[in-house]
């Protein structure tokens, strides 16, 4: 058995387990959604990349995704 010395992340939360970290994550989407403002700057942002030079890029991720690749 190690202890602590040996492993620092003993005793310590990680993936899918580490339930603060979920908590945290969740209330940071809540108070972004929640920030109108916010949302539609990012949305306005994500249509200008549509039309931009990233425009294919992003198509190819898209399509990557559809079909449950990683881009």
């Amino acid at each position: 058995m190690t202890d602590k010395a040996e492993n620092p992340n003993a005793g310590k939360e990680f993936g899918e387990g580490n339930y603060k970290a979920a908590q945290n994550y969740r209330e940071a989407q809540e108070d972004f959604a929640a920030d109108k403002q916010q949302v539609a700057e990012k949305a306005r942002a994500a249509a200008d990349a549509l039309d931009g030079p990233e425009a294919d890029e992003l198509a190819q991720a898209e399509a990557a995704a559809r079909d449950g690749h990683a881009a």
